[in-house]
């Protein structure tokens, strides 16, 4: 009797194993007579456990697969992108069950930082104007794809991330996936000669267009670059300069325009954090645009730069070719680009105030072309938007979305360059321009394509609006701390 009574669970952890363990044999018996989805019991009460004993794994296992995610139809023309958006959902519910038991661990004062401040501001018009929206259906889960991107982006990573380690953590997590998916990318385009016209094939499953795989490669750049910095072992840099290489060799290969210039212009941009000149350069920025528009709007002056339709081509087989084809205004994805942007202004003209509605430009900009600027790929059987995320919110979203984004992006761009100069540590000022440069490289792609809403690029877009929040706290404690003795 003393040897059976051994064998009886004595401590909390014993008896949670011996119960799973009870669980799955029972379940598994229950299979063998009935059915193979009684085998999913133990599984989700296993998750559930794990959920209770800590839910950031949740988080950990997101960064870890993000790269692998792919995008699965879902009935009624809509879609999701798997495993990213059902560990967001769990998060999502994770966090806001923490919040009301008061565990959240997220400070008090994050609440009303401007960032935070603004990104509540502009879900709040999405909600608005969904109310005015032309597909109801497609704006409601624009909302919650948002609201399931924000909480786990911005606020999980706040909860998350305790010290500087932890930031370089989650990069190394997410550097790991895209490092595989490169590797993986360049072994198959190597098969093909490394050719022009094989990379969107190379890509796949893993990325829908090589536009969004370089720019995933690109905004990891700086983010790699600056842990190797930071690193304390060589082995460790070695190691970092090693993803840099495998990330810029991504963007290169990619032949993708938009992220070769992003790398150079997040070296500009590093030059006028240094000169305190980024509020010169978005007044600038802001007053070249309307003058521009100005320009082009005036007795429809746009219409002089109609393409030609029989000149306006792709050559896939020849990199040089397309190059020389942009600055011709021959090739076809630059004018077809300027075909929906005219669209996207009629949009704006007819309803400025609320716009369409979330996530509804296709098919609705149809209505709005002018055939005059019509190229070979006008079908549009991708079904891709505005390839301009600022003009997408114009006309989806109305003026007072498109200021709020800019407003976001412009305090964003203004905390980094102030918070570097504020910075009394080498290592906050890496943190600050890992963050900083890859939401630049992130906001640059938008001006030619619509990411945010990508889970691969817009998860890193809100986590280093995360970090740079983070660094400003952990800023303003040690200044507290320093200037306390004086006090007293």
């Amino acid at each position: 009797m003393k040897s059976l009574s051994s064998l009886r669970p004595q401590f909390t952890d014993q008896r949670l194993f011996m119960a799973f363990v009870g669980l799955l044999l029972s379940c598994g018996a229950a299979a063998m007579l009935r059915s193979s989805g009684w085998l999913a019991l133990p599984v989700a009460a296993l998750g559930v456990a794990v959920l209770l004993v800590d839910w950031r794994w949740v988080y950990y296992i997101l960064l870890a697969t993000l790269a692998f995610s792919v995008e699965v139809a879902l009935p009624g023309g809509l879609s999701m992108d798997v495993p990213s958006e059902p560990l967001l959902l769990v998060l999502l519910v994770c966090f806001v069950v923490s919040v009301l038991l008061g565990g959240s661990q997220v400070p008090a004062r994050v609440w009303t930082h401007p960032l935070v401040v603004l990104m509540g501001l502009a879900l709040l018009w999405s909600v608005v104007s969904t109310a005015f929206s032309v597909n109801t259906l497609k704006s409601v889960k624009y909302l919650l794809a948002k609201t399931w991107y924000i909480v786990p982006f911005v606020f999980v990573t706040l909860a998350v991330v305790r010290r500087p380690q932890d930031i370089w953590r989650l990069v190394a997590l997410f550097a790991a996936g895209v490092c595989a998916t490169v590797v993986y990318t360049m072994l198959r385009h190597a098969a093909k000669g490394f050719g022009f016209d094989s990379i969107n094939w190379a890509i796949q499953p893993f990325y829908h267009n090589h536009v969004l795989y370089a720019a995933t490669a690109a905004l990891l750049v700086p983010l790699a670059f600056y842990a190797a910095r930071d690193a304390t072992s060589r082995g460790a840099r070695w190691l970092w300069y090693a993803v840099v290489l495998v990330a810029v060799g991504g963007v290169l290969l990619s032949y993708t325009r938009a992220s070769m210039l992003s790398l150079v212009v997040a070296g500009l941009y590093y030059g006028i954090i240094r000169l305190r000149l980024t509020r010169v350069v978005l007044i600038v920025a802001s007053v070249g645009t309307l003058l521009t528009t100005a320009y082009f709007v005036r007795d429809n002056t746009y219409m002089l730069y109609a393409p030609e339709f029989e000149k306006t081509i792709f050559n896939g087989g020849n990199f040089e070719k397309h190059l020389e084809a942009t600055y011709k205004l021959q090739d076809v994805s630059g004018m077809e680009r300027v075909y929906r942007w005219v669209a996207a202004a009629h949009m704006i003209a007819e309803k400025p105030l609320t716009g369409s509605g979330p996530s509804t430009f296709y098919p609705e900009y149809k209505r709005y072309t002018v055939r005059g600027f019509r190229t070979y790929v006008s079908d549009n059987p991708e079904k891709s938007t505005t390839h301009n995320y600022f003009l997408l919110q114009l006309a989806e979203q109305g003026v007072p979305g498109f200021l709020l984004f800019v407003a976001l992006v412009f305090t964003a761009l203004l905390l980094v360059e102030r918070l570097y100069h504020r910075a009394r540590t080498a290592q906050h000022r890496r943190l600050i321009m890992a963050a900083g440069l890859s939401l630049v490289i992130t906001v640059f792609h938008l001006l030619l394509n619509e990411l945010v809403e990508v889970d691969k690029i817009g998860s890193f877009y809100y986590i280093s609006l995360a970090i740079l929040i983070r660094v400003q706290l952990w800023m303003e404690d040690d200044e507290q701390a320093q200037t306390a003795p004086a006090q007293l």
